[in-house]
């Protein structure tokens, strides 16, 4: 590691990276001053699978795809720049926990009572996870740290599980002096549903209201101009063909959906909420304050 900057994203599952992040990966990564680190925490193998010529790869079948899902990530990772990136623990320590509905009739997520033994969220393997990523941490000496919301966005478990040892990791390393959430603003993402519901020939269907998790955009503390990086992101998330659908039409606009066809927008800005943010705080760049 020579560069100045150094960030580091964890991730529950392989695509996460691209969906939650990718426009930030791609646009640091293209940055000869900043080191980029991507830790995926799970191989993603209890996803559901899109392609049907890919159905055996299920974990009710041949259970494959975590296996599979290694080459998804490395193709989506070259797409986005080439950042440096690390399975928690080595390839496979830890199994994607999977999920289930919360039962409150909408789309929020839970754990599931049949965990497997190598569950990311098993409860019994927290301090585990914890020490490996500080570990890792202390190794790369990264000043700014993503991840997710405390709720995971929607409430998936892996994705809880990675807000909970980056942010008990983060007050170990001294060297983190800064941790971001990524999120979306409730007025970006209804703007750019907006459009998606304007344009003929969508293929997936709009979601509900309050289907796709937001925030209120006065929690958003940091905006990240990602356009310059919509080729690689889209590129990424083609990489993903077992987890995600993409539409592009003419004229540059993006959607995706997962196996629910719920349509979603490409934003050109990222949005993220900085841990421990003062009121009214605007940043533009992630290393924003550090070095001043």
């Amino acid at each position: 590691m020579t560069a100045s900057r150094r960030l580091v994203l964890v991730h529950a599952h392989p695509d996460d990276e691209t969906l939650a992040t990718g426009g930030v990966v791609a646009r640091y990564t293209a940055d000869p001053d900043t080191d980029v680190t991507v830790v995926t925490c799970t191989l993603g193998e209890e996803g559901e699978v899109i392609p049907a010529e890919l159905a055996e790869l299920a974990p009710g079948r041949a259970d494959q795809l975590g296996g599979y899902r290694i080459g998804e990530l490395a193709r989506a990772l070259a797409a986005l720049g080439g950042p440096r990136h690390v399975y928690l623990g080595g390839v496979g320590r830890f199994r994607d926990s999977g999920m289930a509905l919360a039962g409150d009739g909408g789309v929020r997520a839970t754990t599931r009572a049949d965990l497997h033994p190598r569950a990311f969220a098993d409860p019994g393997r927290l301090a585990e996870e914890t020490d490996l990523l500080v570990e890792l941490l202390t190794e790369l000496q990264p000043q700014v740290l993503v991840t997710y919301a405390d709720d995971g966005g929607y409430g998936h478990p892996d994705h809880v599980r990675a807000h909970e040892i980056t942010v008990a990791a983060a007050s170990r390393v001294p060297s983190v002096e800064k941790v971001y959430f990524a999120v979306e603003g409730r007025s970006a993402l209804d703007a750019g549903l907006a459009e998606l519901a304007a344009e003929a020939g969508l293929p997936y269907r709009l979601p509900d209201p309050g289907e796709l998790p937001s925030v209120p955009d006065e929690t958003v503390t940091t905006r990240i101009d990602c356009t310059a990086h919509r080729a690689a992101r889209v590129a990424a998330i083609r990489a993903h063909v077992t987890q995600a659908y993409l539409w592009e039409k003419d004229g540059g606009l993006v959607a995706y959906a997962m196996s629910n066809d719920v349509a979603q927008p490409l934003l050109d800005v990222e949005e993220y909420i900085l841990s421990g943010a003062p009121e009214g705080l605007a940043e533009t760049d992630l290393f924003e304050g550090i070095g001043s």
